[in-house]
């Protein structure tokens, strides 16, 4: 019998072992089997997670970073011809030309780039990914705040937690819970390209922190009588944190700012 594969500390390995939520993970990256054409898993692992979505797509490239657990899983799925397995780092691969889709079980040390790979895609439709729940839950305003990267990407990307999945559910268990998280690309943007930079330049000087306050900061880039117009559009007290400012009033604020 073969030795199993010791988990690699490097590589932030934490493999999911709890069928039921690599089934809610499956459908909820898939949720309409046979309507996704191309799927990219992030981090194959031992193929508990490729198993399910296999079923559910045309075609999946499943990438796998770690030279040990490549033989099994091309073993694994050499019978179902629509799964590629692949060797390598997930994040210095091209982004598709086509439309496709990502899920993955990521290593919680590599969220943020995987996350930064997403967002950068053009052909992205949309990324489910089982991340730190407090990542998860920070990204999504489910603490009633939200964070620089999310309010930036907002006109181009939704983001929702959709799912948690207890620490248990990982071999070997991790110190904390997990969070599912569903980013889906705007078919339609709220902001054409050449307000974007606009966006950008606003939001950041929001989160910039110059002057103490979010007033403040705005106020050093426009009179203060049209920020205060903006924070009546936007229904924000002038002592609002800049954190607690949900995206949909940023819009707003933009909409009188960014005239």
């Amino acid at each position: 019998m073969a030795r199993p594969t010791r988990v690699s500390r490097a590589l932030s390995q934490n493999f999911l072992a709890d069928r039921a939520a690599a089934a809610q993970l499956a459908r909820l990256a898939v949720p309409r089997p046979g309507k996704t054409p191309l799927l990219l898993e992030v981090g194959a692992g031992k193929g508990a997670l490729t198993e399910l979505l296999a079923p559910r797509c045309s075609r999946l490239l499943a990438y796998e970073i770690d030279p040990r657990l490549v033989p099994a899983l091309r073993t694994r799925f050499s019978g179902t011809p629509q799964v590629q397995v692949i060797e390598g780092d997930f994040l210095a691969v091209h982004p598709p030309r086509t439309p496709f889709s990502v899920v993955g079980n990521v290593p919680f040390s590599r969220t943020a780039d995987i996350v930064d790979w997403c967002l950068r895609a053009p052909g992205l439709t949309d990324a489910t990914l089982l991340t730190q729940l407090e990542y998860a839950r920070k990204r999504t305003g489910d603490y009633g705040s939200w964070t620089l990267l999310t309010v930036l990407s907002w006109p181009r990307h939704e983001w929702r937690l959709v799912g948690r999945v207890g620490r248990r559910s990982f071999r070997p268990v991790p110190r904390v819970d997990a969070g599912i998280i569903r980013i889906e690309r705007r078919r339609i943007p709220l902001l054409d390209a050449a307000r974007h930079a606009s966006w950008r330049h606003l939001v950041e000087l929001g989160f910039s922190g110059v002057g103490g306050s979010l007033h403040a900061s705005l106020c050093r880039a426009h009179p203060r009588r049209r920020v205060d117009a903006a924070y009546r559009a936007a229904r924000l007290d002038r002592g609002v944190l800049v954190g607690e400012v949900a995206p949909e009033c940023w819009l707003r604020l933009f909409e009188v700012l960014g005239r």
